[in-house]
């Protein structure tokens, strides 16, 4: 059964995603390595900044004060151009100081000092020093910029490569699925899987990874350098900075569900655009625009439900860790102005710590970005992973080939069983035999089977019991790729890609000449319309409206003439063209099965008169076979159904 929309899938194992997806990442190991060590490098070259620059910082301080270094106090009491006088009012103005707190006042009184002196003591910063520092201080911001710089290419090259392969998966594995997934998953969710899960994977990772290890780096590292450099200021900006902690804690157990759901969501919403989309003019014929757009509504109002208490709950980790970080500053500030006061720090230490303080907080906002993130990824790779460990089709263990070119063309179906399911028997004991060269021709109600024994014969499904011989080899011994080359199916629903005339005729068939081509499609009556179009065989065509469905259906026809097979299969194949194109194409089917053995479905049994065997199928089993004659002097049910329709047209 397809799932229900609307209904979130199965809860998430999160951890084990995320532990999948580094998993599958190990191709790119080395390089995911070197781009997280980069991104851990140049934050740690961050984290050396603030104290070059509390060291840069102390140093023009301490130049913008009077020498008053032992050095040079005795350079002043040994001179012997200074006075005994000068000395003295030297030694009081020292002793002044040491109980002045008005800076500007001091600094005055030691401008007032005699000239010899004032050479002395004369407030000088160390410009090589400074020079120093401001060199190192730029060459760390500049490499610490080279390195993340890098280590973002890295990771750009990283995602990409892994989404191409994710794709690449995703398009193998459709080719390996059997046909009841398809039959029990809608089309637009398995799309979203290919773009917007495979994209948000791609994005996210990119996004994420080096942003997570960057802030974890920080955070960890300013804590251990703020205590380096003040235990006090350290304890102030960690306890200003806990609530941060426990208010993301929260959040994050609270939005995880909902990103799960906005990618389910996502997945209904796409899935529904999809067949309305493909079927628009079924729904405008039946006005069922109202109906189409309240179920829009319905899904497009659950993913804005998903999506704004996802992006609610995550977006509230950004103002909460502003005022964090701001109530962080102001702490540093009141508590590094009372130790300046006191002379237990410097004014360089709280410069330092106002810039460690958003080195502590920021990673905090970052660490939750990047953890909302991950949980988008892990949604999406759950999905993307569980679409890859979807059940394959069984590989079979070949053990012989056919050759096309030498199939004589005898098929046999010997107590064939079906079931979609164990409870659901569709196929029950089927034994029919078709000769090399006959046209065989099923037939029976709606429901009976008819196109199971087609898809059981292609190997589309597998049988479970019974067996199908072509040749009398058993197809159970044949790779489905060597069975596929020994048909021609033309079905009831046609198909054209986007490309020209040509490359939809001659599609997988390169071996083909265009003569070949306009001969096949002048057979079915196609060359025509062919003509008309501007470019002929080279003009362009899609699956749209721009073509009618009977041109479409003979130009699958005209495919399938190409195609050199023993065996012919027509799904419905007329249904699609009108009466008297229907008898041109009639006649181009009796010329292409000749010498080939054809299974033609049908349900207008006018068209299959001339069959040399009529199975006639009823609730999975074979009720009566023979020819059309032989089968309407039966008087049974198939000229019931023969006669029904004749009975239609009379009425």
């Amino acid at each position: 059964m397809p799932r229900m929309r609307g209904v979130p899938e199965k809860s998430r194992d999160f951890k084990g995603s995320i532990k999948r997806l580094f998993k599958n990442l190990k191709t790119w190991h080395f390089m995911l390595i070197f781009a997280l060590v980069l991104a851990m490098l140049s934050a740690i070259l961050s984290l050396i900044g603030p104290n070059k620059l509390s060291d840069l910082a102390d140093t023009i301080t301490l130049g913008l004060q009077p020498n008053l270094t032992e050095e040079s106090i005795n350079k002043v009491m040994t001179s012997e151009d200074i006075t005994t006088e000068e000395k003295l009012e030297l030694s009081k103005l020292l002793e002044e100081a040491k109980n002045e707190t008005d800076t500007d006042k001091l600094l005055n009184a030691f401008d007032s000092l005699p000239k010899n002196i004032y050479k002395i003591v004369k407030p000088k910063i160390d410009m090589k020093k400074v020079k120093t520092l401001s060199i190192l201080l730029a060459s760390i911001y500049v490499i610490s910029a080279i390195f993340n710089y890098i280590q973002s290419l890295s990771m750009t090259s990283i995602s990409n490569n892994f989404a191409k392969t994710l794709r690449s998966n995703i398009s193998n594995k459709i080719n390996k699925l059997p046909l009841r997934y398809f039959d029990s998953h809608e089309m637009g969710d398995v799309l979203s899987r290919v773009t917007n899960d495979v994209d948000t994977i791609a994005q996210n990772m990119n996004q994420s990874l080096t942003s997570l290890v960057t802030s974890v780096t920080l955070f960890i590292g300013s804590i251990f350098m703020m205590f380096i450099t003040n235990s006090i200021m350290a304890i102030t900006a960690i306890i200003s900075s806990l609530l941060g902690f426990s208010v993301m804690a929260i959040i994050l157990s609270k939005s995880q569900k909902y990103f799960i759901r906005r990618q389910t969501e996502l997945g209904n919403l796409n899935a529904h655009i999809e067949e309305i989309y493909s079927g628009y003019n079924v729904v405008k014929a039946y006005n069922g625009e109202k109906s189409a757009n309240e179920e829009f509504d319905i899904l497009n109002n659950n993913l804005y439900n998903c999506n704004r208490k996802s992006q609610f709950l995550s977006g509230m980790m950004q103002p909460i860790m502003m005022f964090v970080g701001n109530l962080g500053y102001v702490a540093v500030c009141v508590v590094g102005a009372l130790l300046v006061s006191n002379n237990i720090i410097s004014f360089g230490v709280i410069v330092a710590f106002i810039i460690y303080v958003r080195l502590f907080t920021n990673p905090l906002s970052q660490i939750a970005q990047a953890m909302t993130s991950l949980q988008s990824t892990a949604a999406a790779s759950e999905r993307v992973f569980d679409f890859l460990d979807e059940e394959e089709m069984p590989n079979v263990k070949v053990s012989k080939y056919l050759d096309a070119s030498k199939v004589k063309g005898e098929i046999e179906f010997r107590n064939v069983k079906f079931g979609y399911d164990n409870n659901r028997i569709i196929i029950n004991n089927f034994s029919a035999k078709a000769k090399p060269g006959e046209k065989v021709a099923i037939v029976g109600p709606t429901g009976a089977g008819k196109t199971t024994m087609v898809n059981l014969l292609m190997k589309f499904y597998d049988i479970k019991d019974g067996d199908i011989l072509i040749d009398g080899v058993s197809i159970k011994d044949l790779s489905r790729e060597n069975i596929h080359d020994l048909f021609v199916m033309v079905l009831q629903d046609t198909w054209l890609f986007d490309g020209t005339v040509k490359e939809n005729l001659k599609f997988n068939n390169e071996d083909v000449s265009d003569e070949e081509i306009m001969r096949a499609c002048k057979t079915v009556g196609v060359d025509h319309f062919i003509k008309t179009l501007p470019g002929g065989l080279n003009s362009h065509i899609d699956d749209g409206e721009s073509v009618s469905q009977g041109q479409k259906q003979l130009m699958t026809i005209a495919r399938g003439m190409l195609k050199n097979a023993p065996f012919l299969i027509l799904d419905e194949a007329t249904s699609n063209v009108d009466t008297r194109t229907e008898e041109l194409v009639q006649k181009a089917m009796d010329k292409l099965t000749e010498g080939k053995t054809s299974f033609i479905i049908a349900h207008r049994l006018s068209t299959i008169k001339n069959a040399d065997l009529i199975l006639v199928m009823k609730d999975g089993n074979i009720v009566e076979q023979g020819t059309h004659d032989s089968l309407l002097q039966k008087n049974g049910f198939y000229a019931e159904l023969y006669n029904s329709q004749f009975d239609t047209i009379t009425d």
